[in-house]
């Protein structure tokens, strides 16, 4: 009787042949799954950037997953707004002795630098999911939330009226300097990115955006994205960049930008 059990203990027990071979099996499965299945890893982190028709735009989103078809982000953004109008540009110098010297390049025209922070929250819905590892992956998504406008004064550098390089100052516009603030021929350059922080005043304001986000990542772990869209902001003051442009509360644009990440279970 005890021989006999013992066979039927060793006989229920698989062989370290069969135990390699499910082994194997459970790593195609989980292999396949993160390649081709549905994507259902309940968090995600990514970062990127985005070319809007008024600027640029660089960011970081969490998202948490809901349901199959739905998943939750927060977002934080840094913005630069240009006004269509300004071109960046530089001139030649006259330096005496027939020689020229290059002005470091400046906006003409420019009064203030534009930035934005914002906060947010949003959703994206699954419209079309991959189906195999090299499909795409198809989101709608809807986000809106919280913005700080950012006025930074711009500063020039200019020459004297008789256009003397050696001879500088550094200012901000004016009414006072308008003149030469708008003088081709004073203008020496740019006064420089670090100046004018300290001057800087803060616009609160509201941001919305909405637009369609494509996946092509070959496995499910990895965000890779081109997302497509349009954007509105309001702000409770109006923002004048340009000095001949009137300032406005309402900024609206399309854009288009790449995301990059990774998605995990918790």
């Amino acid at each position: 009787m005890a021989s006999m059990t013992l066979y039927a203990q060793n006989s229920d027990k698989p062989s370290k042949k069969e135990e390699r071979e499910q082994k194997r099996l459970r790593k195609i499965s989980l292999f396949r799954e993160i390649e081709e299945g549905d994507n259902l890893f309940n968090r995600e982190f990514s970062g990127g950037a985005r070319l809007n028709t008024d600027g640029w735009t660089g960011f970081l989103e969490m998202g948490f997953r809901k349901t199959a078809s739905r998943v939750n982000f927060f977002q934080f953004e840094f913005s630069e707004k240009r006004d269509a109008k300004q071109d960046r540009s530089s001139r030649m110098i006259p330096a005496g002795g027939g020689f020229y010297i290059s002005s470091t390049p400046f906006v003409y025209g420019k009064m203030n630098n534009f930035y934005a922070a914002k906060l947010g929250i949003g959703q994206k819905r699954l419209i079309g999911g991959k189906g195999n590892k090299n499909g795409v992956e198809v989101n709608f998504l809807y986000y809106g939330g919280l913005s700080a406008g950012l006025i930074k004064p711009y500063y020039l550098e200019l020459t004297n009226d008789s256009g003397d390089p050696n001879t500088r100052k550094i200012v901000k516009y004016s009414d006072d300097i308008r003149d030469d603030f708008l003088n081709r021929d004073l203008i020496y350059g740019a006064g420089g990115f670090g100046r004018g922080w300290s001057e800087m005043s803060i616009t609160p304001g509201l941001h919305a955006r909405t637009g369609f986000r494509f996946d092509w990542a070959r496995f499910n772990d990895v965000v890779s994205a081109l997302e497509v869209g349009i954007n509105a902001e309001y702000y409770t003051k109006k923002v004048q960049i340009m000095v001949d442009q009137e300032g406005k509360s309402f900024f609206f644009n399309a854009y288009v930008g790449i995301q990059l990440g990774k998605r995990w279970n918790k």
